[in-house]
């Protein structure tokens, strides 16, 4: 199953979209917006299941789905935890700043609290004031949970991952040392992320989803050429389960918590960083790890972060090469 929030209500307006992206049908019979269905899933989820089934064979009033008219699936949450689940990105991205990764951060998640309260929406434009910033993309994986009790196992998280999406996390690297020095987190270094047109429930994925992982490239583009197409399962350290019960530890989650992957990092085969496209490698999901690359090649980094005018898009297909999750497709302006 697969659902959307088109514009116009602040909360969007639920609808049921069809595998292939083309067809929507209205469900606020069901649900007024998706943070209402994931307030009570148990009751909500069967119906948007038959809805989706007789949308499938056409059996009731449809519409054309049109990925521009989406807002964020949910298009403000009342929690945004981003994790770090691939540790070669924390360990590339540090190293280019001189720090080394504690041994810790290969068995104990890294997670940040973003603000949850304006997402953009995945055609919205990226609002950069100063290009100084370091402007970059980040692509990702992301899950919604329904209540996730404190305490819980990693096992027992996968039952809570109702839905899938993707993410652009846009970091403005500039502005994180300084944030970061005071010991206290991010902020102002961490605008607003923009999220996929489409979330997608684990069992419509079939076998590309297993171990509470999605295994499938996860394609960046900057300016049509191609930044990278990691495999977004197979250096995943942290699955979303152990994300889950790391998030809960200490408290329980409410329905709608969106957790992050983190960016999507894959090595080279000799276990060595990964390499650019142009150089025949799966390249990267944002331009930090091509810098921090270029750094270690040639002693500074050669690709410059995002500035006016640049575009990006984030999109997975399937394996006979259609949009999953629809695509994002931003471009940075001056606000």
């Amino acid at each position: 199953m697969k659902l959307a929030s088109l514009k116009g209500p602040r909360d969007g307006r639920l609808v049921v979209v069809s595998d292939d992206l083309a067809w929507c049908t209205d469900a606020s019979d069901i649900a007024p917006n998706l943070q209402s269905a994931l307030d009570r899933w148990s009751e909500a989820e069967p119906r948007l299941q038959q809805l989706a089934q007789s949308l499938a064979h056409q059996a009731i009033p449809m519409t054309r789905f049109r990925e521009r008219e989406c807002a964020a699936p949910l298009p403000r949450a009342f929690q945004w935890l981003d994790g770090s689940a691939y540790v070669n990105h924390v360990e590339l991205v540090r190293k280019a700043r001189g720090a080394e990764i504690p041994a810790s951060f290969w068995t104990d998640p890294l997670m940040y609290q973003g603000g949850s309260d304006t997402f953009l929406a995945p055609r919205d434009p990226i609002p950069l004031d100063d290009p100084a910033w370091g402007c970059d993309c980040e692509a990702e994986i992301a899950v919604i949970t329904d209540d996730v009790p404190m305490g819980l196992t990693p096992e027992a998280a996968h039952d809570h991952i109702k839905l899938v999406m993707l993410v652009n996390d846009i970091s403005l690297r500039h502005l994180i040392p300084s944030e970061l020095a005071k010991g206290f987190g991010f902020v102002q270094s961490k605008p607003s992320s923009a999220f996929s047109p489409v979330a997608v429930t684990p069992q419509s994925l079939g076998g590309a989803w297993y171990g509470a992982k999605l295994h499938l490239p996860l394609t960046t583009t900057i300016n049509d050429a191609p930044l990278g197409y990691p495999d977004a399962g197979r250096e995943m350290t942290f699955d979303f389960g152990q994300l889950i019960a790391h998030a809960a530890r200490t408290r329980p989650l409410g329905a709608g918590t969106i957790i992050g992957s983190g960016t999507v990092s894959n090595r080279a085969a000799d276990g060595s960083p990964g390499r650019p496209v142009s150089e025949g490698g799966v390249g990267y999901a944002c331009l930090a790890e091509l810098r921090t690359v270029e750094t270690l090649q040639y002693g500074a980094p050669r690709t410059p972060f995002l500035t006016h005018g640049d575009r990006v898009t984030i999109e997975i297909r399937d394996d006979i090469g259609h949009s999953i999750f629809g695509r994002i497709d931003q471009q940075v302006v001056q606000p």
